[in-house]
């Protein structure tokens, strides 16, 4: 399976950055010329033009992006870029994440940061549709966890000390892990956050397992001392079935309180353990313990190690290698019709040897429409099952040309409209 690492663990992230390294990686900065042709349609635009251009960023060749812009007046954001989106040809899977990209912008109040409404627009859907044409959706997309820096952010009674309030704005409503720079300059910008949240299924810190297939870079204007202002994406391929080398580390607790056990936990995954997972059992002269199994890609267990026993105080830890067999994992975005919205929500499908072996859509999706539909999580997830069933299978007929009709399904009390 292919596999996209986002990495601004070095710089942070910007909306020209990603768009920059994905140039750099693809070599397809012409591709992006029916969306600056679209953007020169919209009311909000009188001119637009843009250049990739390829520079020595402190020894690494990288590419920077130059973008002229001409504003005619200010237009919504989101009907702007949802018109710029459907001229630029995006898929229904890049159009909703693009969407939903613009949407945290706009509920983040990110005006006061200096990028431009056309800006933004170029940035998110210009990032989508690279990914798009090189079918990264198809595959995985990971991300280290950005770094923030610092700088100040502008308001109307005064100026803020950086992280902008925007991106932390942002990256709390995804929960999306980020770390710290002392640096006096802003790393991760509000348009870098939006995208990076809508893209990455999870954090990773280190790498994941992977064969690396090629690597792009790209970078900005800002002079950041003591590091270069770069951001790598790396794409790989994932290890085949069976090749996995993975790591489990045990250690037992015996005298500590459970709210400790589960910040523990919490902190694990953070740093990127695979699985943690809690067995109770009897220990030295019949105490009642805890036994804590981190699973973990070999490689990355040192770390994992040191943040178990400074967060339980165990003494000791057990570290067992072994061999994981794993199916092949493909995940795609379904857009999904509920309650008068339409959802975007993540499916993975696991084969073994081309033999389907489960299909399921993304938790954190089912249960965030669950919250704003004020429904169960159950019935959502039965809803949205037979959706994707629905989208698969018409998407099937129009692959094969096939005709007739669905079979007729049950009144549905949240979307009444699909049953007229």
């Amino acid at each position: 399976m292919r596999v996209l690492v986002i990495d601004p663990a070095c710089a942070g992230i910007a909306g020209d950055m990603l768009l920059a390294s994905l140039i750099d990686l693809t070599g397809e900065s012409r591709a992006l010329d029916p969306l600056a042709d679209a953007i020169r349609h919209l009311d909000l635009c009188r001119e637009f033009t843009y250049e990739a251009k390829a520079v020595d960023a402190g020894g690494i060749a990288a590419t920077r992006l130059v973008i002229e812009i001409e504003e005619e007046r200010a237009s919504d954001l989101l009907e702007a870029a949802a018109a710029a989106a459907g001229a630029a040809g995006l898929t229904d899977a890049a159009r909703s994440r693009a969407i939903a990209a613009i949407g945290d912008l706009a509920a983040a109040g990110s005006s006061q940061h200096a990028i431009t409404p056309v800006e933004a627009i170029f940035y998110v859907i210009g990032t989508m549709l690279l990914l798009d044409r090189a079918g990264f959706f198809e595959g995985s997309i990971v991300a280290t966890p950005p770094v923030l820096g610092g700088g100040a952010t502008p308001t109307d009674y005064g100026e803020i000390p950086g992280p902008a309030p925007a991106t932390l704005d942002i990256l709390a409503r995804h929960r999306f892990p980020f770390a710290s720079a002392p640096v006096d300059v802003e790393l991760t910008t509000p348009t870098g956050a939006a995208l990076l949240a809508n893209l990455a299924e999870r954090a990773v810190n280190p790498y994941p397992a992977m064969v690396p297939v090629r690597v792009g870079y790209g970078t900005g204007t800002r002079g950041i001392p003591g590091r270069p202002d770069l951001l790598r994406v790396v794409e790989g391929e994932s290890l085949p079935p069976g090749e996995d080398r993975m790591v489990i580390l045990e250690t037992n607790l015996d005298d500590i309180p459970g709210e400790v056990i589960g910040y523990t936990i919490e902190r694990l995954f953070a740093e990127g353990a695979v699985d943690v997972f809690v067995t109770p059992a009897l220990g030295k002269k019949n105490r009642p313990v805890n036994v804590v199994s981190v699973m973990v890609a070999a490689g990355a267990e040192d770390h994992l190690v040191r943040v178990l026993m400074e967060e339980t105080g165990t003494l000791g830890v057990r570290v067992h290698e072994f061999r994981k067999v794993v199916a092949v994992r493909k995940k795609e975005t379904v857009p999904v019709s509920l309650g008068g919205r339409v959802y975007p929500v993540r499916v993975k499908t696991s084969t073994m040897n081309g033999d389907l072996i489960a299909e399921k859509p993304e938790y954190d999706d089912i249960s965030a429409i669950a919250r704003e539909q004020g429904i169960s999580f159950r019935f959502v997830d039965e809803e949205v099952r037979l959706r994707i069933s629905e989208w698969k299978r018409a998407r099937t007929d129009a692959q094969e040309g096939a005709g007739g009709g669905c079979p007729p399904d049950r009144p549905n009390a949240v979307n009444p409209a699909r049953d007229e």
